[in-house]
């Protein structure tokens, strides 16, 4: 077997229903780094179950930046049957800061869930403003943080402040809630 077969294999350990064994399937996986992620892409077409799927969109979250792939599996998250994996694909998205994903984002704006269409604009917000803790802080009040990889608290462990209300009116910023 090779080693992309082997990788294939240790990523299809992800699509199941138990968080733990989840875990455990990562365990084996994120030393690879962002290696990792055109992989977890190839697997969310055939993954059968949205713990999976949504599995997938999470853990290549801390790769968006660094990783294309990773913002493609973003964006085809959104159309997901799954809500959760939808809710997944906008965080992914707002960390991501790309710039691509609010005409997709726009259009998650009216999903039937409000936890989809809060995320959707939280993620927006947070594209617009450049600044991914707005995706957490939901109510714009600047005291609410997301870090996802190291570095992404400023020294102090305060975030970035909230842009002022005149820019957040000049970016169409508003509250997700």
């Amino acid at each position: 077997m090779t080693r992309d077969e082997q990788i294939a294999k240790a990523v299809a350990r992800l699509d199941v229903t138990g968080a733990e064994d989840q875990d455990a399937a990562w365990a084996q996986l994120r030393p690879l780094g962002f290696a990792i992620v055109p992989y977890l892409s190839a697997a969310y077409p055939e993954f059968r179950t949205w713990q999976g799927r949504a599995a997938l969109v999470y853990y290549a979250t801390r790769y968006a930046r660094v990783s294309e792939p990773a913002v493609d599996l973003g964006l085809t998250a959104l159309n997901d049957r799954s809500y959760m994996v939808r809710y997944r694909a906008c965080g992914l998205l707002a960390y991501s800061l790309e710039k691509r994903a609010l005409e997709r984002l726009g259009k998650a704006l009216e999903d039937d869930r409000e936890l989809v269409a809060q995320s959707a604009q939280a993620a927006i917000n947070a594209i617009r403003a450049g600044n991914h803790h707005l995706f957490a802080d939901t109510g714009l009040s600047g005291r609410t943080s997301w870090s996802v990889n190291p570095g992404d608290i400023a020294v102090g462990g305060k975030p970035p402040p909230i842009p002022s209300r005149l820019k957040r009116i000049v970016l169409g910023i508003r509250p997700a809630r």
